[in-house]
Formats: structure tokens, sequence, C-alpha cells
């Protein structure tokens, strides 16, 4: 069995041991993490730019469309039910496409439905090349590098690695690396589509998979999968405690505008992590009788 009380106590005599090695790293991870996850905040920046485009408040340089087309429109209609006793058509459809000052309301929705249609291939063309350079980024760049950052938290528990290691799945079973967690990913994304929930439990299942290659990385991608699951069997519920108890630290992260993210708080989560990782493999081949290094 294990405590976050246990884990937690590890991980801040440890990263305090070999402190700036562990900042860095840690912020590497952060950075990587958040620029895989800014993907999305190109459509929500044009999202805003929209917004502030087309503001109705009257902001936007283009409010006025909004109000006219209204105003036609009620006026066009307004005439057709007033219509006098020979049904005014040839008044009602003159005053429908033309307000009196030679301007169409069929032309101003033409408009306005042209520039929603511009604004919408250029949110699709933005997506579509961010997506091209993100996900190749993602697969063979960040993923990698995870499995280099969690091996170095992992030994950091028991000395004092080097930055290089890093880099350690780019020269160890490179491919391997990429294939496992590629699946991973995907797997997660599908399960995810499920109403989400099914994807949060099989992020915790696939949980301790780049630790476990970053201590084998020429294990099979099976293999991978299936000693994670083992390991995170019955422990996924307290994993999710574990992290739901760094809440705290994350206000009080944002509250100095990351500052103590960079310089406390990232290192010591990922430190803790490392240390789950180590105490769930311990238990593992306790529970088999053989000793822990011999994954």
């Amino acid at each position: 069995m294990w405590t976050r009380r246990e884990l937690k106590e590890k991980a801040k005599q440890r990263f305090k041991v070999n402190y700036w090695k562990c900042v860095l790293v840690a912020l590497l991870l952060a950075v990587l993490g958040g620029g895989a996850a800014g993907a999305g905040g190109g459509y929500t920046g044009i999202r805003n730019s929209m917004d502030s485009y087309f503001d109705v408040t009257g902001n936007g340089r283009y409010h006025n469309i909004y109000r006219n087309i209204d105003e036609r429109m009620d006026d066009a209609f307004g005439d057709v039910y007033d219509a006098d006793d020979d049904f005014g058509v040839d008044d009602d459809v003159d005053l429908f496409l033309d307000d009196g000052d030679g301007n169409s309301a069929w032309a101003g929705a033409a408009y306005t439905m042209t520039i929603f249609l511009v604004i919408l291939i250029v949110i699709i063309a933005v997506t579509v090349v961010v997506l091209l350079v993100v996900l190749p980024l993602e697969i063979f760049i960040v993923n990698p590098l995870e499995v280099g950052i969690n091996r170095f938290f992992v030994r950091n528990l028991n000395e004092q690695p080097g930055i290089r290691e890093i880099c350690y799945a780019f020269d160890h079973s490179y491919m391997n690396c990429v294939k496992t967690l590629f699946f991973r990913d995907l797997f997660v994304f599908l399960w995810s589509l499920l109403f989400l929930i099914p994807g949060i439990i099989k992020s915790y299942e696939y949980r301790m998979i780049p630790y476990i290659l970053g201590e084998t990385p020429n294990i099979s991608k099976e293999e991978a999968f299936a000693l994670s699951r083992v390991m995170m069997m019955g422990n996924k519920w307290k994993a999710f405690v574990l992290d739901l108890s760094f809440l705290g630290w994350y206000i009080l992260n944002g509250l100095t505008l990351g500052i103590l993210g960079i310089f406390y708080v990232n290192p010591y989560v990922e430190q803790t992590n490392a240390a789950l990782y180590q105490k769930l493999k311990s238990l593992r081949f306790a529970q088999e009788g053989q000793p822990a290094n011999m994954m």
C-alpha cells in the first residue's frame, strides 16, 4: 500500500537535492505540454477576433449590418402584413427589395453570409495547418521527451541524474517509444469520445507507460500496456485523489502568475508522480517475489 503523504515527503526531499536540474526539466515539460495544448488556442484567438469584429454592442466594425438587416426585414414583412385591398403586392416587393436608400436587404444578407463563409474558411485553414504542425511535433518530439523527462525524475529518486537523460528515448528504441505512445494517445482519444469519463479512466490506466519506456525502451507495445494496466489496477482512484491534492498549489501558482509553478510546484508534482511509479513497481514485483530492478 501507499499513501499520498509518503510519496510527497519523498518527492520534496529528492527534488531539493537536485533542485535546479529538476526545475529546468519540469519547466521543459510544462512548456512542451503548454505548446501542444495551445494548438486549440488558435481557434480561440480567431473566435475572439470574430466576436470583436462583429460586436453587436456597437464596438465592432460591421455591427450596423445586423441592425440594418433586422430593420429591413421588419419593414418588408410589416408592409406585407398591412397590405391594402389590392394586396399591395408590387409595393411590398419594392419595399422588401429596396428600403428607400437604394440598399437591398437581400444584398446585405448575402454580404453578411459571405463574411461568415470567409471567416469559416480561414478557421478551417488555420486548424488544418496547426494540426499538420502540432501532431507530428507531438508524436515525434514531445512524446519521446516525455519518456526522457519521466526517466530523469525516476532516477532522481536515488541519484542525481544529468539533464541529458531527457533525450534518452532518442538514443534507445526511438521508434518503439514513438509507436507505443502514439497508440496510448490514440486509445485515450477514442475512449474520450464516449462521454469523456472512459477517456479519463484510460488515461490513468495507461499512466505508467512513459515511465516503463524510460526504463525498458525496447519493451513491446502490448507488454507496456499490460504492465501499466496491472500496476494501476486498484490504484486509479487513489492516483486521481493524489492529483486533486495538488489543487491548492495550482491555485497559488495562478495567483503568482506561474512563478511558483516554475520554481516549486511543477518539479514537486513531477517528482511525486515518479515516486508513485517507483512505489507501484516495487509493489508489483514484491507480489511476484522478484526484485524491483528487474524491469
